[in-house]
C-alpha cells in the first residue's frame, strides 16, 4: 500500500496512532518520499525519536518530526503541545521540527497564540487547518482557521520570527 501512496503524494504521513506501526516505519523507510512522523499523544521523545531512526535505517533520510500534543489530565483543550519538546528535539537530532497547532490545540481561537510560540521556540514548520465554513466542515471544523484569519496569523508570525533571529 505505501508504494502505491507514494506514487500520488509528495508527502507520507505517519500519524500520532501509528507512530509505532514498525512495519508501517519499515516501508516508508524504504521509499525515496519525505515522511511526516507525528509524535504519538502517549510517546515520549526518546520514543519519536527511536521511530524516526527506524525509518533513518532503512535509507530514507528525508525525515520530518512533529510535535503535534500530547495527552496529560487536562480536559481544556484536545491535547496539550509540548513546546519544550521543539528546542529539545533540535538539540537532540539534526531533524526539521514541525508543529501542529490545530490537532495540539482542537480549538481554533487557540491556533493563533501557540503558533507564535511553536516559531519563538524555533519550529522550522506549521500545519494549520484551514476551512472556509469551519462549522461545515467534515472534520476538524473546531480547530480549523477561516482563510481571512489565517492570512492574518501569517503576517502576525512575521516579527515573531524576526525577534528570535529566524525569517518566514
Amino acid at each position: 500500500m505505501v508504494s502505491l501512496v507514494s506514487e500520488y503524494a509528495n508527502i507520507l504521513q505517519i500519524g500520532a496512532r501509528n507512530m509505532q506501526n514498525y512495519a508501517l516505519l519499515h516501508a516508508v523507510g524504504e521509499t525515496k518520499k519525505p515522511v511526516l512522523l507525528k509524535r504519538g499523544i502517549m510517546s515520549t521523545i526518546e520514543e519519536l525519536l527511536m521511530a524516526a531512526e527506524h525509518i533513518l535505517s532503512h535509507g530514507n533520510e528525508q525525515v520530518m518530526l512533529c510535535e503535534r500534543g500530547i495527552r496529560t489530565f487536562e480536559t481544556y483543550t484536545r491535547n496539550t503541545l509540548d513546546i519544550s519538546a521543539i528546542p529539545l528535539l533540535k538539540q537532540l537530532c539534526h531533524l526539521p521540527v514541525i508543529v501542529d497547532p490545530s490537532h495540539a490545540t482542537g480549538k481554533w481561537d487557540l491556533v493563533e497564540p501557540v503558533s507564535r510560540a511553536s516559531v519563538a521556540a524555533g519550529a522550522d514548520g506549521l500545519i494549520i487547518e484551514v476551512h472556509p465554513n469551519p462549522e461545515e466542515a467534515a472534520s476538524d471544523g473546531a480547530q480549523s482557521l477561516k482563510p481571512e484569519r489565517f492570512k492574518a496569523l501569517i503576517q502576525s508570525l512575521k516579527p515573531v520570527a524576526e525577534a528570535v533571529g529566524r525569517t518566514l
